[in-house]
């Protein structure tokens, strides 16, 4: 739970700024990559902004499990649907944070049992889920066949996906 807390924070502080209308000029770009290979934007004294890509976090809301309990687009599990168009825009990241934030226990222990393991994610990861949750146009795009073979087979296990097993049947 440390590495979720720890990475959950990290993501938070680094999405800080993105409330505030970006201010930053050319010179202000950062001169390399960050970890990711991805382009930051310097928002103030030690502070970056990732660059948020919704069409990269549709494929980290698959592949990361996030959708084995949200769905999108009518696509995933049963817990809070997380479709754009519902959603206040434009849109606060740190609020979006924060909402993770004070569900992490119940998000944790539910990963654990569905999952085996807590998710974890970057800065960055975090940053292009959260476009892509609040981006109604790249939610159009995704759909089943997006979701990698080992997280359906997690999703048809899962209780309250309608796809459960007979309790009568077995592997």
């Amino acid at each position: 739970m440390k590495t979720f807390i720890r990475v959950t924070v990290l993501g938070a502080i680094g999405l800080v700024v993105a409330g505030h209308p970006a201010s930053a000029t050319n010179h202000e770009q950062m001169g390399s990559p960050d970890h990711s290979g991805m382009m930051e934007q310097m928002m103030g004294p030690g502070l970056t902004m990732p660059e948020m890509d919704a069409e990269r976090g549709r494929k980290l809301f698959a592949s990361k499990g996030c959708v084995v309990c949200h769905s999108v687009n009518g696509v995933g599990g049963p817990a809070v649907p997380l479709d754009a168009d519902g959603m206040t825009l434009p849109m606060n990241p740190f609020e979006f944070a924060a909402r993770m934030w004070r569900g992490a226990e119940a998000m944790v222990a539910l990963q654990r049992d569905e999952l085996g393991e807590p998710i974890t994610l970057t800065g960055q990861e975090l940053a292009d889920i959260i476009a892509f949750v609040h981006d109604a146009e790249e939610q159009k795009k995704f759909s089943e066949s997006d979701i990698p073979h080992q997280i359906e087979e997690i999703m048809e296990d899962a209780p309250g996906h309608g796809h459960e097993k007979p309790s009568g049947d077995h592997d």
